[in-house]
Order: C-alpha cells, then sequence, then structure tokens
C-alpha cells in the first residue's frame, strides 16, 4: 500500500492551504473587524472551498487505500459517493471559483493596482502570502486535475449550481 505521488502532492497542497489560511487569519487587519469579516472577500471564500476540495482529495485518497481488497459493499458505496462529491466539487466550485478568482486578480492588479489590491495591503499582507491567495490557485488545481480522472456532472446541474453559489454571493 504505497503511497502514489498524486496523493502525496494532494496532503501537500492541503497543509499549503491550511498554512495560508491560518496566517490569513492572524493578519490584524481593519476590515476583518467589519461586517461580514473575511467572508466578504472571494478570495477568502475560495480559499475554503479549495481546502475543504483537497481534504475531501486526502480523505478519498485514504478511503480508498483503506477499504482496497477488503470487499464490503458498504465501504465501497461510500468511497463512491465521497468520489462523486470529489468530482462534483471541483467542477461546480474549485475549479470555476478558482480560475475566476486567479484570473480577475491579476487582470485588474495589471490595469490598476489600487483598486484590488492597494499598496496599505503591503503593511499587511506579506508578497508570498499575497502570491498563496491569488496565484498558486491555479497551478494546484489544474496539477489536480491533469493527475486524476474525475466524472464530471451535467452541464444542465453543474450550472445551476455554480449559478446558485454566485448569485448567494453577491447578495452576500
Amino acid at each position: 500500500m504505497a503511497l502514489v505521488p498524486c496523493q502525496v502532492l494532494r496532503m501537500a497542497i492541503l497543509l499549503s492551504y491550511c498554512s495560508i489560511l491560518c496566517n490569513y487569519k492572524a493578519i490584524e487587519m481593519p476590515s476583518h473587524q467589519t461586517y461580514g469579516g473575511s467572508w466578504k472577500f472571494l478570495t477568502f471564500i475560495d480559499l475554503v472551498i479549495q481546502a475543504v476540495f483537497f481534504g475531501i482529495c486526502v480523505l478519498t485518497d485514504l478511503s480508498s487505500l483503506l477499504t482496497r481488497g477488503s470487499g464490503n459493499q458498504e465501504q465501497e458505496r461510500q468511497l463512491k459517493k465521497l468520489i462523486s462529491l470529489r468530482d462534483w466539487m471541483l467542477a461546480v466550485l474549485a475549479f470555476p471559483v478558482g480560475v475566476f478568482v486567479v484570473a480577475v486578480f491579476w487582470i485588474i492588479y495589471a490595469y490598476d493596482r489600487e483598486m484590488i489590491y492597494p499598496k496599505l495591503l503591503d503593511n499587511f499582507i506579506p508578497g508570498w502570502l499575497n502570491h498563496g491567495m491569488h496565484t498558486t490557485v491555479l497551478p494546484f488545481i489544474l496539477i489536480e486535475m491533469r493527475t486524476s480522472h474525475h466524472q464530471y456532472p451535467s452541464r444542465g446541474s453543474g450550472l445551476t449550481a455554480i449559478c446558485t453559489f454566485s448569485v448567494g454571493y453577491i447578495l452576500w
């Protein structure tokens, strides 16, 4: 039962996101003290989505290692549910929200930095943490898509779920 490199990579990515989230939450910024706190920022929500997604990936890997060859039908059924949750979350939340956050942040940053990430934030957020929140998301999710096979939901249900998420965020 040796670990496959992609399983080790998922664990490293999960630990990376946990580190980024812990460091971000430890920052004393005035905006964290207002209504909604960190949850009003799509970047923070995306980090939580990515951490939960890679947590599910690691849980799926561990479950598949533990149930391999057991022959227990119930365990196999539960593993299939976990895999379908992982695949749904990738297709509906992790990939679209992650790509949107990275693309929009860096496009607006290149156009007018002060509009999205004022120089004042450099006093609070170190450069490595900024890249952890706005850059590493895309390579990590692309690596996940290349190293694992995923069954994607139907186009209708996927669009319905991401539109529901988007409208919920806008209303929030």
